[in-house]
């Protein structure tokens, strides 16, 4: 059978990926459940995030959202049995590339796929679900009453952040970075507060914010990038706030949920955020398959994404699937985009 591998290059060159032929060892491991794949779900590769973890080789398994069938179990497994759909995410050192027919993976990194769900769209959103739950409730603890706001609402990661917060009861604003993105958000239902545009690359973020809130500020922002300088700043991040812009819409007491690794406050930020008595923490959803300290936590987030998806409460937005045979150069584009989902269906 054949993978999908991403084969990383010199620091400055762009990785290549490369369709290898994979085998599988005929036994199991205790707890080892051997899944035949349905769809895949494509993400931007972190390299550098691989190898501060240590992971380093010549060929890094590509795909990790999956959704499938079982085809057998390890003489442990107590979880799942032979023809169940299930649904995971593989951890960031498994040998197994997602687009391969059939994989290995630990029990415990798997949940049951509800009926009515189709493998497409549970492997195409399921990590932005996770992404979202983790944002909203593991660092920002929405609770109903709390007023978010939610940057580039248009992205899939930015649509499960809204849909999650108006299903707690939380008064929702976002941002839209293209006209089409704005008609969208505005069409939602549960519909959101206020849809900002920025797609002309400023925006009057802070004094709407202002008069959205009665000039109290917002109790939570989650961001999908900030602006460190106002100048020398690639063309795409020009779309982002500022990261004074972040702090200064922020209520007291208030939240940031960063996805920025690299972020750098100065002293006056600093200040700032002293002032308001307000807290910042960097969303990196990949702990959960790091560390096996809140395994049941985890668990449960993903039965209770997928659970949502199925009734209808999380409605990501329709993604097409394309075959195994385009994946590379599908994964070429979700690399340099940085942006753009991918499924493949097999």
């Amino acid at each position: 059978m054949k993978g999908l591998y991403c084969r990383a290059a010199a620091s400055d060159a762009q990785p290549k990926f490369v369709i290898q032929e994979a085998t599988l060892p005929e036994e199991l491991g205790s707890h080892q459940v051997r899944v035949q794949v349905k769809a895949c779900g494509l993400s931007p590769l972190d390299l550098k995030l691989l190898a501060d973890v240590g992971i380093q080789r010549d060929l890094i398994p590509v795909g990790r959202e999956v959704a499938g069938v079982v085809l057998q179990v390890g003489p442990k497994v107590s979880f799942f049995q032979p023809e169940d759909k299930v649904v995971g995410i593989l951890p960031l050192d498994s040998p197994c590339s997602g687009l391969c027919d059939a994989i290995d993976i630990d029990e415990h990194y798997l949940v049951q796929k509800p009926e009515k769900l189709s493998s497409v769209c549970a492997a195409a959103s399921l990590r932005d679900g996770l992404c979202a739950y983790t944002a909203l409730h593991t660092h920002a603890r929405i609770a109903a009453g709390h007023t978010l706001l939610v940057m580039d609402g248009g992205s899939s990661f930015g649509l499960m952040c809204i849909q999650l917060a108006c299903y707690h009861g939380v008064k929702v604003l976002t941002t839209s970075h293209s006209p089409q993105d704005h008609t969208f958000l505005e069409q939602l239902r549960p519909s959101v507060a206020r849809v900002i545009q920025v797609n002309n690359g400023s925006s009057d973020l802070l004094p709407l914010v202002l008069e959205e809130t009665g000039g109290l500020g917002v109790d939570i922002v989650i961001d999908s990038g900030v602006r460190l300088q106002d100048e020398e700043e690639p063309e795409a991040m020009k779309l982002h706030p500022h990261k004074h812009d972040i702090i200064s819409v922020l209520g007291v007491g208030g939240h940031w949920v960063t996805s920025h690794q690299d972020l750098q406050l100065d002293p006056p930020d600093c200040r700032l955020l002293h002032l308001k008595s307000a807290s910042l923490s960097f969303l990196n959803p990949e702990v959960w398959t790091a560390s096996s300290a809140q395994q049941g936590r985890y668990l449960h987030i993903l039965r209770d994404i997928v659970e949502k998806m199925s009734t209808g409460v999380l409605r990501p937005r329709p993604e097409e699937a394309v075959p195994l045979y385009e994946a590379t150069v599908v994964m070429e584009t979700v690399q340099r985009q940085q942006k753009k989902k991918a499924v493949v269906q097999l």
